[in-house]
């Protein structure tokens, strides 16, 4: 059941100098049941649609795999902090080689949450995407790129050390339960390479292709969804986006093209 807004009318209201606010629609339930996104309808604003995350950290968590744990609660509040950090420190040196949504209003209490978007259906990314054609990829790779190339060499500084949703130090858990293999043997030796790449910069740190909105031509994205955005190489991105809308075959066989094309735009 959507959680309603009415305790904070007062902080939307004035954000936009609007009369009142309704609820127009829910976009979509957070993961393990920590809140809402929201699409709200703006009365006697500027904006007339936002979109509004609404966190509240459930009393029982409930994990759909079942990895419920003080240590994955603990993860999921800090990345709603990383989140908001991202959007009030980071969000507004992004260009339109990397658009993500304007931020127009962040509020955070005790339990509870509220971050105030752009609705990009509205600013002409209002196609989202599971499989997509090769230049919908390349559109992707592209957007990574001028992202990675934009925070060069930033540090990470309120957001995630290591960024991504998957990295060993923060996954023990799912490393245990891992069959004995060559891949988990080698876990650390990876994970440190990755963490020493002399390339550093910010990365998106959960690039699915969910995460993802289109423009109606497919030629053009923006980005959502932050709250593993932190330290890395940029290849970490390339590598979980490749993974989450392409299957083995493809990836082996598009892997020359697709990389190469990642750095090229990344080289400009």
């Amino acid at each position: 059941m959507v959680k309603r807004l009415e305790h904070f009318e007062n902080e939307i209201c004035s954000a936009f100098s609007a009369d009142s606010f309704e609820i127009v629609e829910e976009i979509q339930e957070l993961w393990s049941g920590y809140g809402h996104i929201l699409r709200v309808n703006i009365q006697g604003g500027a904006h007339k649609n936002i979109i509004v995350k609404h966190i509240r950290f459930p009393a029982q968590q409930n994990h759909p795999r079942g990895w419920n744990s003080e240590i994955s609660h603990q993860r999921k509040i800090k990345s709603y902090e990383v989140e908001l950090n991202w959007y009030k420190q980071f969000a507004s040196k992004c260009n339109q080689g990397c658009q993500v949504a304007k931020s127009f209003l962040s509020i955070s209490k005790t339990d509870e949450k509220l971050l105030l978007l752009e609705d990009l259906d509205a600013s002409g990314f209002p196609v989202r995407k599971s499989k997509l054609k090769l230049k919908e990829v390349k559109a992707v790779l592209n957007w990574l790129a001028q992202f990675h190339a934009r925070f060069l060499g930033s540090a990470p500084e309120g957001l995630w050390e290591v960024g991504t949703y998957w990295h060993l130090k923060t996954r023990p858990e799912e490393w245990q339960k891992m069959p004995d293999s060559k891949l988990k043997s080698m876990a650390a030796q990876m994970d440190s390479l990755l963490n020493q790449a002399e390339y550093q910069t910010l990365i998106h740190g959960d690039a699915k292709v969910a995460n993802f909105c289109f423009s109606e031509d497919g030629e053009k994205v923006a980005a959502v969804d932050f709250q593993y955005v932190g330290g890395g190489c940029g290849i970490k991105d390339v590598a979980y986006f490749l993974g989450s809308c392409l299957d083995e075959e493809q990836c082996a066989f598009f892997e020359s093209e697709l990389l190469t094309y990642y750095f090229s735009c990344l080289q400009k």
